[in-house]
């Protein structure tokens, strides 16, 4: 989300506090009130963006409990010196392995289970590289802001099958890389990547 665009920032504050207080707010009449405040900061998005109205609501206010950031993850996975990248079937672009985190998976765990469904690969994860806050508009994916976590991770084996999320799956070398998907990777993202795969004291990288 660009942070200069403060009607943005409005309507996903709007959208926190009513959030907040629908979970924790116990007085029916201030519940309507919170309901209302989430319609409202709904409404103030689709505007925004022009996108229908059910479809914001599914992007926008569709979580319970408390607002906070999305959780998703990123695996690293080398050959030589060539990183792995599948290729999203949403636009044709290509991205490190991953996704957003099961409720009741480890953030590990989770980074297992994508980069197995999005790239057939059996891995193991290393140790964490970063991570990062990514902040969204609400055309790429969500306006509430995502952590990604980072794993540099080492394959064992496995093949790649065709699937809803990725058509492709292939080793880019670093100056080699192709169109990136940048919602989910960036050219910056890669290069950390990198060398924290060439670095044996690699300390984690976090905003």
């Amino acid at each position: 989300m660009d942070k200069k665009d403060q009607f943005t920032n409005w309507a996903v504050e709007l959208q926190s506090l009513a959030q907040n207080g629908l979970e924790y707010g116990h007085d029916r009449f201030d519940l309507e009130r919170y309901e209302r405040i989430r319609v409202i900061a709904t409404e103030m998005m689709a505007a925004k963006t022009g996108l229908p109205l059910k479809k914001v609501k599914s992007l926008f206010s569709s979580d319970d409990g408390y607002q906070t950031p999305k959780l998703g993850t990123r695996a690293a996975i080398f050959k030589d010196e060539q990183i792995l990248l599948v290729r999203e079937t949403i636009d044709g672009a290509w991205s490190l392995p991953g996704g957003w985190c099961e409720p009741n998976m480890s953030v590990k765990d989770n980074c297992i289970k994508e980069a197995k469904e999005e790239s057939g690969r059996e891995i193991s994860v290393e140790r964490i590289i970063a991570l990062r806050n990514h902040d969204h508009t609400i055309r790429g994916e969500r306006a509430i802001n995502v952590v990604n976590v980072f794993f540099l991770c080492h394959e064992h084996g496995g093949t790649f099958n065709q699937n809803t999320e990725t058509s492709a799956c292939r080793y880019f070398s670093q100056d080699k890389l192709p169109q990136l998907s940048e919602q989910r990777t960036t050219q910056e993202e890669i290069n950390l990547c990198f060398a924290a795969k060439n670095d044996p004291n690699w300390q984690p990288k976090f905003e």
